[in-house]
């Protein structure tokens, strides 16, 4: 890939040199330049697919892709009998399937604009586009991954996302060491194949500040040839290997209102909270089916009325345990304790999950030049750069991926 990059500028040099704004065609070789070039910058943001099974797009295959799961065999404790053959076993597999869909954005690019050359202009909207692509894609596998039924919620003394604590003076449910073991140790009981000797994770720098300072972590140089990491893998500890991504899944909790983060309970009759900041019409809609935290409990509101500041009311579904009081505080309740922001840094084996493969035919680059839609552009004014993607992922065994859930020292919203 390094040797790959060295040749892009004598490469963009000749086309530039075959192609201006007088020679509207892209040739054969240029296209296929640019389309390796788009998947050569897409690649590194897929961090998420990397410890995946691949498995390519099928031509003229259907929508469906058929990912294979096989079966350990029983242990074989019946000592064998001398001279006699046992039966043997047969392998056991069975079939997980995904239907793959299509994604895809592109750029317009004015006639005017493509007064200058347009490989110039080409290799800048590839660029923008390969980074979108990259990020789509690898947040596709990611919100698969992250909504696994194998979850942690810190070092597993708290049962719920909206107990974890942070932003506190003391108690925060940051990512530690212990955090990570308990993880290991689920997976080894499972049985967890490894991949190349440790288990893999993918880790949010904000939560990578909290771990890095521990003394057991190793930086890649430390365990490993570094001509062999994973893409951005950024250290071990206690047998897991680490690629770092702002990519990784945050639980974030949107405001309540556009004033407000938080509502103040006014009053509490028969499971109707009136608050004392005011809510809009569109902002009650908005609320209806959101959950919401008081006093530790998470309840999910089922009704809101808009009105002025100490008028405006939300209803939850269920009687709450803890009744709500004046004064108290009513915070957004799809992520941590007063609404922090919930990280997700998931540690996994071997054939946890599968996903499609982009250079099978899962991505493609496409460039319209000026005048090729025909008289849908009379005047050769616009030319299109894009791209179109087909995509799926799924979760293999459930039991070979683990997903830790903390808090941070930081917060760094929705991703």
């Amino acid at each position: 890939m390094k040797d790959f990059y060295k040749l892009i500028p004598i490469s963009l040099k000749y086309f530039d040199n075959t192609n201006t704004t007088l020679d509207q065609d892209l040739s054969v070789q240029m296209k296929t330049f640019y389309s390796r070039y788009l998947i050569v910058l897409a690649e590194p943001n897929l961090v998420h697919d990397q410890h995946g099974q691949t498995h390519d797009i099928p031509a003229n295959g259907g929508k469906t892709i058929e990912f294979r799961k096989f079966d350990s065999l029983p242990k074989a404790t019946k000592p064998l009998v001398e001279g006699v053959t046992p039966h043997g076993r047969k392998m056991a597999s069975s079939g997980i399937y995904a239907t793959v869909n299509q994604f895809g954005d592109y750029i317009e690019l004015s006639d005017t604009l493509m007064l200058t050359a347009i490989d110039n202009n080409l290799v800048q909207a590839t660029q923008i586009l390969a980074s979108q692509a990259g990020r789509t894609l690898d947040t596709i596998t990611r919100e698969v991954l992250a909504g696994g039924t194998n979850v942690q919620y810190g070092d597993g003394t708290k049962k719920t996302r909206a107990a974890l604590v942070g932003g506190e003076a003391s108690g925060n449910d940051y990512l530690t060491v212990k955090d990570i073991r308990m993880a290991v140790r689920t997976l080894k009981v499972m049985n967890a194949p490894k991949i190349n000797g440790d288990y893999a994770g993918i880790i949010h720098p904000s939560c990578e500040y909290d771990i890095m300072d521990d003394p057991a972590w190793q930086a890649p140089h430390q365990y490993v040839d570094t001509e062999n990491l994973y893409a951005n893998e950024i250290g071990r500890i206690a047998g897991v290997r680490f690629s770092e991504t702002t990519e990784a899944k945050i639980f974030h909790a949107e405001d309540l209102t556009e004033a407000a983060r938080d509502l103040t309970v006014s009053s509490y009759n028969s499971k109707v909270i009136t608050v004392a900041e005011a809510i809009t019409a569109d902002e009650a809609t908005a609320l209806v089916g959101r959950k919401i935290i008081n006093g530790g409990e998470v309840m999910e509101i089922s009704a809101a009325a808009a009105g002025a500041a100490g008028a405006a009311t939300i209803t939850v579904k269920d009687t709450p345990t803890h009744t709500p009081t004046a004064a108290e505080k009513v915070y957004p309740g799809e992520a941590g304790a007063k609404g922090r922001d919930v990280y997700a840094t998931l540690i996994m084996g071997a054939n946890a999950y599968g996903v499609t493969k982009i250079t099978g035919g899962g991505l493609q680059h496409i460039v319209k030049q000026l005048g090729s839609a025909g008289t849908a552009d009379p005047l050769n004014q616009r030319a299109t750069a894009g791209w179109k993607a087909y995509k799926t992922a799924v979760r293999l065994v459930e039991q070979y991926l683990v997903r830790i859930e903390t808090c941070s020292t930081f917060e760094d919203g929705a991703n």
